[in-house]
């Protein structure tokens, strides 16, 4: 008998989310490290599965160690044995959930799309948020239900109006070469980059309703552009608190835009990883 014709590979694009505290960012990484990345968990997840070929997910948006997801993206194509029918969406959202207890990863969704589809090249923009948490005098202040979920910047309330005035000089499209972190990457990326959004707005905590006697206050930033530069978004929160705390002024911002020298960026300025989140990938 002739062999069974085998068909091409199902592409889906799946989103999913996660809480990067356990993880050394979101791609991934050799597996005998102490921390791995959660597309080693995905991966294997999808093994499980018993594609009748190795199924690699093509990631929308690297986050670094301790970044979390609210919903990154990804692409994968599945290919099964012949006669095996293709996932439903469904199928593969509750599949891979199963596979992936007791990880703090979820998969929330889970479509067909075209073999032409790339999760990170046909992303229209990607929006983060930042959250921090203002009126801790000493980190051991912060919620333990907000651990590694905010940044606590020391030092007494932060001038929000300054920070504001600031964020304006970072809209629309720049050479942000002062606020990416230098990495094997550099030399071949355009450091050119359209901010397309910027707010800093008061946000409920989790739970903060419940003790809100202790004069704490959540705030979030939002950042929107199409792509950003490695380590842009922690690098800007970063420069931003420092105007609120008054150690730069908000015309300073400008002024270390026009440098575009990743070394001009003040020492230690950079925000950890904690407080940010990746909140969406538009298509």
């Amino acid at each position: 008998p002739a062999p069974a014709m085998v068909g091409a590979p199902a592409r889906y694009l799946v989103f999913f989310q996660y809480l990067g505290t356990r993880y050394s960012g979101v791609m991934e990484t050799k597996s005998d490290q102490a921390l791995v990345g959660v597309q080693n968990y995905l991966e294997k997840a999808a093994q499980n599965l018993r594609p009748s070929a190795p199924i690699k997910f093509h990631i929308s948006s690297r986050t670094d160690t301790g970044v979390h997801a609210l919903a990154n993206a990804a692409h994968l194509d599945i290919q099964r044995a012949p006669g095996k029918a293709a996932f439903s969406g469904k199928q593969l959202v509750q599949g891979l959930n199963y596979h992936l207890r007791p990880e703090p990863i979820r998969i929330l969704s889970a479509q067909r799309v075209p073999s032409t589809f790339h999760a990170r090249f046909s992303a229209l923009s990607r929006t983060y948020i930042y959250r921090l948490l203002l009126g801790c005098a000493h980190y051991s202040q912060i919620p333990v239900f907000e651990r590694d979920l905010c940044w606590a910047p020391a030092g007494g309330p932060l001038d929000i109006q300054a920070m504001r005035e600031a964020a304006k000089f970072l809209l629309g499209t720049h050479d942000f070469s002062t606020f990416r972190s230098l990495n094997s990457e550099t030399p071949f990326r355009c450091p050119v980059r359209t901010l397309l959004q910027l707010e800093i707005q008061p946000a409920p905590g989790f739970l903060s309703h419940h003790y809100g006697h202790r004069g704490l206050e959540f705030w979030e930033m939002k950042f929107k552009s199409r792509a950003f530069l490695y380590r842009q978004v922690r690098r800007m929160v970063g420069a931003l608190v420092a105007v609120g705390q008054g150690k730069l002024a908000p015309q300073d911002i400008q002024e270390l835009l026009e440098v575009k020298d990743a070394r001009a960026f003040p020492p230690h300025a950079m925000a950890p990883p904690s407080g940010l989140f990746l909140k969406s990938v538009e298509y």
